[in-house]
């Protein structure tokens, strides 16, 4: 099927609703006109084809109004079938009444309208021509009867009864003006309004998910300083155990492990206040990408001796950037989140182009059993988490300063088997102001 724009662009049901009072104002108009016609014009019209297209139209309208969709919204084809559907009835009924003699032919500008102010310009360009070729047929096709000769007038027989007389080929003209305005003009209006309503819905969901992160924050600087004090404590009386068990070697060994992990602690506590506000790079300096991810999975292989962590880099010469201190502990959680699906293997492959896309590109797989749906739709998400001890705030931070940082984070289910985070960071935004 040539359109498959459906899925991607859902039509609010409301706009079928109204689709329907415009048709049933429609039919009531069409009888109208046709006893005031009756009443004026000498002459008969062909009744019977003209009520069996009426009688057709408003039982297909009264069809489509029982069997209507009863969600909230419908796909754009759905809608736009509709519309074609009003454009066949309407050009059947103009042929039997004059065809585009008759000064109501511009009614078939009447979809294109909708289209251009609701639908993506696929669909525009589709009832476009579909109307241009329903005013072509009219001009080329004429109901000929004999009580409505009355209906050619005087200008058809001085043209020999040629269709293409000048009054109809100046409203062909003005017919297709109408149809290029309302391409070039309604339809980049259109366009302007929806692109703004969508940056104004992800305006609103970033808007939603920085409250988050803020109120998360808030938490963080809280508990860091009410984890000071006890952190204090507990490091002042493991130092003072270390004096007094120094000759039980097996205990020392388990306080010294101890302490190394209230330091560690404290340590975290400490970035966490100095770079609270600011996007410090690690040690003020350029660092090598190469350079500064080799040794965040150094470090991260230290603290995880049961998870061989295989690390693929490019051998081409590394660029240099500035790195945010949020970038490490966002990695850091990804690693963490890859060994518990996966404690035996995971791997860390990072590309980088300059000339291509300037972009850095990090893949972190683990070789678990893989994402479930309801988990796949899930991630991102606050609080989410499938472990029995976990808080569910991992991935959502690290997707929170990826995004920050102007690059794009997906998580999926590898082909050969466990899942693959992707991560892509733009590397214009990532160097040094003064490089």
């Amino acid at each position: 099927m040539p359109i498959v724009l459906e899925d991607k662009h859902p039509i609010s049901t409301y706009h079928l609703h109204r689709l329907f009072l415009f048709r049933s104002s429609m039919v009531v108009a069409e009888l109208l006109f046709l006893t005031i016609a009756t009443r004026i014009w000498i002459g008969t019209y062909p009744y019977p084809e003209i009520m069996t297209v009426i009688f057709v139209y408003t039982l297909f309208n009264l069809i489509a109004w029982v069997k209507r969709p009863q969600t909230e919204s419908i796909s754009s084809l759905h809608l736009f079938l509709h519309l074609c559907i009003d454009v066949a009835a309407l050009t059947l009924l103009l042929y039997y009444i004059g065809g585009a003699n008759n000064p109501f032919v511009s009614l078939l500008l009447l979809p294109l309208l909708l289209v251009a102010a609701v639908l993506p310009k696929t669909y525009i360009w589709g009832m476009a021509g579909l109307t241009t070729m329903s005013y072509a047929l009219l001009m080329l096709f004429q109901y000929h009867h004999q009580t409505m000769k009355h209906m050619a007038g005087m200008a058809m027989d001085m043209h020999n009864a040629s269709p293409l007389n000048a009054h109809a080929v100046g409203m062909a003209i003005s017919f297709l003006f109408s149809v290029a305005v309302i391409l070039f003009f309604v339809v980049t209006m259109a366009e302007a309004l929806r692109d703004r309503e969508r940056k104004l819905t992800q305006a609103h969901e970033k808007s939603l998910k920085d409250e988050h992160v803020i109120a998360l924050g808030t938490l963080a600087a809280g508990a860091a300083h009410e984890l000071g004090t006890p952190l204090g404590t507990m490091a002042i009386l493991t130092k003072e155990m270390e004096h007094e068990y120094a000759d039980d070697v097996e205990l020392l060994e388990q306080i010294q492990i101890l302490r190394e992990q209230v330091d560690r602690c404290k340590t975290t506590i400490s970035q966490m206040s100095s770079s609270a506000g600011e996007l410090r790079a690690t040690g003020s300096q350029n660092v090598a990408i190469s350079d500064y991810l080799q040794s965040l999975c150094t470090s991260w292989q230290v603290e995880h001796p049961q998870t061989k962590l295989e690390v693929q880099m490019p051998k081409q010469t590394s660029p240099s950037l500035v790195v945010d201190n949020t970038l490490q502990q966002a990695l850091i959680n990804l690693l963490n989140n890859a060994a518990q699906a996966s404690p035996k293997r995971i791997t860390l492959n990072t590309t980088w182009d300059e000339q291509l896309d300037s972009q850095l590109h990090i893949h972190i797989r683990d070789y678990g059993s893989g994402l479930s749906d309801e988990v796949q739709q899930s991630l991102g998400k606050p609080f989410f988490t499938t472990k029995a001890d976990g808080q569910g705030l991992g991935f959502y931070l690290a997707q929170a300063v990826i995004t920050r940082m102007g690059g794009d984070i997906h998580i999926n289910n590898h082909e050969e088997g466990g899942a693959i985070v992707s991560i892509t960071l733009p590397l214009d935004d990532m160097r040094a102001s003064d490089e």
